[in-house]
């Protein structure tokens, strides 16, 4: 054929040497693209954190991480997009800030449990000093959720057009979005006062190189490829917590005349 006549099959030979490429070695570090949340935290300091993360100067207090386990969200979060849980996620994101200190309530609670029973029993030795008395208390609860999260929610086949349509055509209905929206609310455990509450959002696009096209006419052959819902739920819980570091960051305590609790100003007859 005529490429001049035809000038979207110029673009075959490059679209075909992608679609071999799809499968490549594992990689390590940031060249992998896992999720906005990179890198590690030891202590204060943070590695090769992302440089959208907010971050404080002096941490705001001790928290602990709470997902209702009863939530329809956790069944997709878990089930459909196979996290586990967004407890690790968060808990790396804020220790990575500096904003808060993280303590355990979760599955290592058992564990430190049982070491505790261990030296009770004698079995470990006196030197341990693992007693009572240690553990440090929760200042504040985060408890996320997921209020909205879609995969192909809108389509790009017009996005091409003009002189190039022939190239659109064949990229049309290739081209689809993942949206989320996520919460995150911050308790006071002393007081049971909600301090913050926060909303973050995601976005991104996956590309499709001439899906239709090889669909119908290369058999065994298709390049669309979904990335993976998890990775915006990530980046919308970033968001989630950037928003509610800012909000923090100027927190001023609400008050009630009369003091709280002891029946507001909204009264009965």
């Amino acid at each position: 054929m005529n490429a001049a006549r035809y000038p979207a099959l110029t673009l075959l030979p490059l679209l075909l040497s992608l679609a071999a490429c799809a499968g490549t070695t594992p990689s390590m570090g940031a060249s992998s693209a896992k999720t906005v949340a990179t890198g590690a935290a030891g202590g204060a300091n943070a590695v090769g954190a992302n440089d959208q993360l907010e971050r404080c100067d002096r941490s705001l207090g001790t928290l602990t991480i709470v997902e209702d386990a009863n939530q329809p969200w956790v069944h997709q979060f878990t089930v459909e997009y196979r996290m586990q849980s967004t407890v690790p996620l968060l808990r790396m994101i804020i220790q990575q800030s500096n904003c808060f200190v993280v303590v355990e309530r979760g599955q290592a609670m058992a564990q430190m449990q049982g070491e505790r029973e261990l030296m009770q029993s004698g079995e470990l030795r006196r030197t341990s000093k693992m007693g009572k008395g240690q553990m440090v208390a929760a200042d504040y609860t985060v408890t996320p959720s997921i209020t909205f999260s879609q995969q192909g929610t809108g389509g790009a086949g017009a996005l091409f057009g003009g002189k190039i349509g022939a190239v659109a055509s064949l990229l049309g209905g290739s081209m689809k979005s993942n949206e989320a929206s996520t919460i995150l609310l911050l308790t006071d455990n002393r007081s049971g006062i909600q301090l913050a509450a926060a909303e973050g959002s995601a976005k991104n696009w996956d590309f499709g190189l001439m899906g239709g096209f090889f669909q119908n006419n290369l058999a065994g052959v298709n390049g669309f490829s979904n990335t993976p819902q998890g990775k915006v739920l990530a980046a919308s819980f970033m968001d989630s917590y950037n928003q509610m570091v800012k909000a923090v960051r100027a927190y001023k305590a609400q008050d009630v005349a009369g003091g709280l609790g002891n029946g507001g100003l909204l009264r009965t007859n």
